[in-house]
């Protein structure tokens, strides 16, 4: 029931093609880049063309890999039940022939339709209808057999294709000793937004891109250094050392890259068996407890997987998955080979079984999809640290949590976009870019690939500038900022709202710029001109400032800082929770007296310094004060706080519903339901919570107040425990 309002590039683009349809028979393809919305654009062109009387059916086709469940999801939200998730080709069929206007379907079911026998009579008395196929990231699944054999079988056919990279000349593979390109395959382009449209519009990010690596090899009696770009030997580039140094350093950056684990990473390589050498180096290490990251991986075990320079393009048919035919591959190796990657992928899901009590397998290609689509959805919540891929998952995938890719394959062209694209989707302040980590020089390739998919003054605005710029600018900012507010206190000293603005946008921009400045390999705290402590004293005044304008809303006086967003995401730390500062409690009371009066003020300064946490901090400090002092053994510090708190939680639900004049069970009812679905109550439901109802005037005020009572309840109490 949300209103879904096109942008302008998608209105034109659908526009386009309607009127393509209304005046002409020919066929077109537009070119909306990676993340900009293309499902939608198409889906709702699909939509449109079904009002013509003269369309006797629109057919919108994706590719099986992208139907995953939440594609599922967002399809049939925007019309119920239009997709069906299942392989059943009968139904495709039935559907082709009842009074169903708009089909969606995969690649796979239509190609089964118009191929086997046992469909065919029914299909072929609608060869003459004039059939509309749309088909979503059109380069992914139409440069085969399946292309040709659909603009044969549907005599009035017309097709459009959507992509974020087309195939141009440039990119364009030899097929059968001819380049095909998206323009021979759909005819004209009818609208572009590239790359540097998107980023403008802030509906995509840019990258930084990060190249890691220097090698050593002996010549004759002197060691020299090979910079990555000189690395072509596949033994040094596939060796145990090297993966093990790659891996280590992964391990060693990944919080920073990611936030403290915040966002979440893939790591795409060049074949499967280097995927298997990393995936074994991670658990290792981990076994050996150098790192508790959750690495997981996916990959098709069949023949011809491997990079062969076409990366990301390879289509995965998951209905074949099952059926590789042994004894129709020529090489025993090859056999071999095909088993032997079967058993590790097999392996590895048995890992991920463990990690997350699941029971999936290859053994059925039912059980290998729901792993893929699982997989896809704990990415998207942040489940996975790092996804270990080849070639799946670099197209089409969409997350928005996603925000690191590590990358030791060669990339080109429409591949190496379609790959950097999966980082940068946009979140919020803290996801200021996408991360690329190349360990290999895609240099070169980078810009190529920037200049035939944008043009060739674009790389300033689609790639983030060197460190040293992000350093100056921070600098520069830090002097600014202390022309307003020379010393921490004399934030508190600022006359008036029109000076405390000032000081709050001024300090968000560091926060911006610390943010972006923190992702790079090379960050150290001694290249800001502004102590660490300064930073950290003056985010507590920041915070203060948010703290009282929040408060702010009990009174009836407008502020001019009620719409500042403080961009709190900035500062938000996942990591310390109530959790961390009892295990630091724990060390606290093992201290001696002269080390707790410091350890003290460790635990109180996180307090103070992390937003989760300030709302709880007078608690704490009770607990400290009141309650640790009697606790005898550090194991009893959990135990004794998680009574200590439900009783203060039952304190303050008493409280503010006598205070307040609410209704106790509507208030605990408004939480539970806040908790479970992220909705605050409806106006009405906030008002009827009241035993007391306000006046007209007062209604406002009384709704904005309670509201503000759960977000702070469910913060204090609940939130980071």
């Amino acid at each position: 029931k949300t209103l879904m309002v096109l942008r302008p590039y998608q209105y034109f683009a659908v526009e386009a093609i309607y009127e393509r349809v209304k005046t002409t028979t020919k066929n077109g393809y537009i070119w909306h880049t990676t993340g900009s919305g293309k499902t939608l654009t198409s889906f709702k062109a699909s939509q449109v063309l079904v009002t013509l009387p003269e369309v006797y059916k629109v057919v919108f086709v994706v590719d099986r890999k992208d139907l995953d469940y939440q594609t599922t999801k967002e399809f049939n939200s925007f019309s119920e039940g239009s997709v069906d998730g299942t392989d059943n080709t009968k139904k495709l069929v039935e559907q082709f022939n009842d009074d169903t206007k708009l089909i969606v379907t995969t690649i796979q079911k239509l190609n089964t339709a118009i191929s086997k026998q046992q469909y065919l009579s029914k299909m072929e008395k609608l060869r003459d209808k004039r059939i509309i196929f749309i088909f979503d990231e059109c380069h992914r699944t139409q440069f085969g057999e399946t292309h040709a054999r659909i603009k044969k079988f549907f005599t009035k056919n017309q097709l459009f294709g959507f992509t974020g990279t087309p195939i141009l000349v440039e990119n364009a593979l030899s097929v059968d000793g001819k380049k095909r390109t998206t323009k021979e395959l759909f005819d004209e382009r009818l609208h572009e937004y590239v790359i540097t449209n998107a980023i403008k519009d802030d509906n995509v990010l840019k990258f930084s891109v990060e190249y890691v690596g220097k090698y050593k090899q002996k010549d004759s009696a002197n060691e020299i250094d090979i910079e990555v770009e000189d690395i072509d030997k596949k033994e040094l580039l596939e060796s145990d050392t090297r993966i093990n140094k790659i891996t280590d350093y992964i391990i060693q950056h990944h919080h920073q890259k990611t936030h403290s684990r915040v966002f979440t990473g893939m790591f795409c390589v060049s074949s499967v068996d280097v995927l298997t050498k990393y995936y074994e180096a991670f658990a290792k290490k981990k076994a050996e407890g150098k790192h508790n990251l959750r690495v997981a991986t996916i990959f098709s075990y069949q023949a011809n997987e491997d990079d062969n320079n076409i990366a990301g393009c390879l289509p995965f048919d998951f209905e074949e998955i099952d059926f590789v035919d042994f004894d129709k591959v020529a090489e025993p190796q090859a056999v071999y080979k095909l088993q032997t990657h079967r058993e590790k992928l097999d392996k590895y899901i048995e890992d991920y079984n463990k990690m997350f009590g699941t029971k999936y397998s290859t053994k059925d290609s039912q059980s290998f999809y729901n792993y893929y689509n699982e997989i896809s959805k704990r990415v998207r919540e942040r489940e996975i640290d790092i996804l270990l891929v080849v070639n799946m998952f670099l197209t089409g995938f969409d997350s928005k949590t996603l925000n690191t890719l590590y990358v030791d394959k060669n990339l080109r062209f429409h591949g190496l976009i379609q790959a950097f694209s999966r980082t940068n989707r946009t979140l919020d302040e803290r996801k200021s870019h996408g991360n690329i980590v190349c360990f290999r020089n895609l240099k070169d390739a980078t810009d190529e690939a920037i200049r035939l998919f944008s043009d060739k003054d674009a790389k300033e605005e689609i790639i983030l500038k060197p460190y040293i710029d992000y350093v100056k600018k921070f600098n520069e900012t830090y002097k600014e900022l202390i022309k307003i507010v020379p010393t921490i206190d004399s934030v508190d000293d600022l006359p008036s709202e029109v000076e405390q603005l000032a000081f709050i946008q001024k300090f968000r921009e560091l926060l911006r710029i610390k943010n972006i400045i923190s992702t790079f390999a090379e960050f150290e705290d001694v290249d800001l001109q502004m102590p660490v402590q300064n930073f950290e004293d003056y985010k507590s005044k920041y915070l203060d400032l948010y703290d009282s304008v929040k408060n702010h809303t009990e009174k009836e006086k407008t502020s001019i800082l009620n719409d500042v967003d403080f961009e709190l995401e900035l500062i938000h730390r996942d990591e310390i929770n109530v959790a961390y500062i009892l295990k630091l409690l724990a060390t606290y009371k093992q201290a001696s007296q002269a080390e707790q009066e410091k350890k003290k003020k460790e635990v109180l300064d996180l307090l103070e310094g992390q937003t989760q946490l300030r709302s709880k901090r007078q608690l704490i400090e009770k607990f400290i004060a009141e309650n640790l002092p009697h606790i005898e053994e550090s194991e009893q510090i959990e135990s004794e706080f998680e009574n200590f708190w439900s009783i203060e939680k039952e304190k303050a639900i008493t409280q503010l519903c006598e205070v307040e004049k609410v209704n106790q069970d509507k208030f605990k009812d408004a939480i539970s339901e806040y908790l479970f679905s992220q909705r605050l109550p409806l106006p009405n439901q906030l008002i009827d919570m009241l035993e007391v109802k306000p006046n007209l005037l007062g209604i406002k005020i009384a709704r904005e107040r309670l509201k503000n009572k759960i977000i702070e309840f469910v913060n204090t109490f609940i939130e980071g425990v």
